[in-house]
């Protein structure tokens, strides 16, 4: 990965990115170090040095690492046990592995890919379907993956 700046967050531009965050605000606790992190990667915003946001298309988001410190409840897709090998090589979630999936995801959504057992996540990625398609369809792609466990965000040391 090469990094192109790594500056402090401004106090405006942080509260805009707390309000975007939503209920996931909590992973930027007061007192605390916030850092943006350009990269060839998605941008980063790290908490003390670790990227538990990341920035798609302006907007914040939390990583898997985010996901795993504040649980997520909304923009889930639960997958199967036996797409966990896949996902973890980075692989695309297709609709046959689904188990589950929020019915409020639409189209174009950013979501977090979770496994049935222990609800821990695995990857996020952005909605090719909407989630009713994801359950009731038996082929085909339904998430395009972003960031997953292994990948390069994911084994980034600050």
């Amino acid at each position: 990965m090469k990094i192109k700046k790594r500056y402090h967050l401004k106090k405006k531009k942080l509260k805009e990115f707390e309000a975007k965050l939503g209920p996931y605000s909590s992973l930027i606790p007061s007192k605390t170090k916030v850092e943006i992190l350009e990269s060839d990667l998605p941008d980063l915003i790290l908490v003390d040095g670790d990227p538990l946001i990341m920035i798609l298309d302006g907007e914040p988001f939390p990583t898997l690492k985010g996901a795993l410190k504040h649980p997520i409840e909304s923009q889930v897709v639960v997958v199967d046990m036996g797409a966990v090998k896949f996902m973890a090589s980075g692989a695309d979630v297709m609709s046959p592995g689904i188990v589950e999936a929020d019915p409020q995801i639409q189209e174009g959504d950013t979501v977090i890919v979770v496994d049935e057992n222990h609800h821990k996540p695995l990857a996020m990625g952005t909605a090719i379907i909407n989630g009713q398609e994801m359950v009731e369809s038996n082929k085909g792609k339904a998430v395009r993956t972003l960031h997953y466990i292994g990948d390069k965000i994911w084994n980034l040391e600050i």
